[in-house]
């Protein structure tokens, strides 16, 4: 691996991070091929000097690794991979750092809906319920484990016999709207681990 693969110093990863549509793109598509800011930009029908500033941001994040230096027409382009693994405390942030993902998120998943096939959606599930805490963090747990193997199985754009496809998870416990923090000065306490 080259010089500098890895990421920079650890720190706390927060949902800022990722908090922009392209960023959301580009973490997927990195996470199935390892791409230079030229090819992301292709791929994304984005300009290199948006996708080059946003590839920038999450490698400083620590989200995407340095995989290679190639030569190109005399020059070299440095290709970066999304490791899923990468972010562990990607569950960091407060309310603004959540409202951001979950604008940026919205605003993803909209561009998606209007890519997506035309058969109805394989599966759906949106609550809003109580759980036992135990029952809350297997639940999470399971759900990150769905989330590991979806990464796992990504491919490179357009493989032979792969399927575009989209999924979101977005798991978070919520305040009570009788609790001492309730109000919307309230601290971060019961925002909850996004998973």
């Amino acid at each position: 691996m080259p010089s500098g693969s890895e990421p920079p110093a650890p720190s706390p990863v927060t949902l800022r991070a990722f908090a922009h549509p392209l960023r959301l793109r580009l973490l997927s598509l990195l996470t199935g091929a390892a791409m230079s800011a030229a090819e992301a930009a292709r791929e994304l029908g984005e300009s290199q000097a948006n996708v080059s500033y946003h590839v920038r941001r999450l490698h400083e994040a620590g989200l995407l690794t340095l995989a290679e230096e190639v030569q190109v027409r005399g020059g070299r382009a440095l290709r970066y991979r999304h490791d899923p693994a990468s972010g562990p405390a990607t569950a960091q942030g407060g309310a603004e750092d959540l409202r951001m993902l979950t604008a940026a998120l919205a605003e993803e998943l909209r561009r998606r809906s209007r890519l997506r096939d035309p058969e109805p959606p394989r599966t759906f599930t949106d609550t809003e319920v109580w759980v036992a805490p135990e029952e809350w963090a297997a639940l999470v747990e399971r759900a990150s484990e769905l989330g590991e193997e979806l990464h796992r199985a990504a491919r490179a754009p357009r493989s032979p016999g792969a399927i575009p496809v989209s999924a979101s998870l977005l798991f978070f416990a919520l305040r009570t709207a009788d609790g001492p923090d309730s109000g919307e000065g309230g601290d971060d306490r019961g925002e909850g681990d996004p998973a």
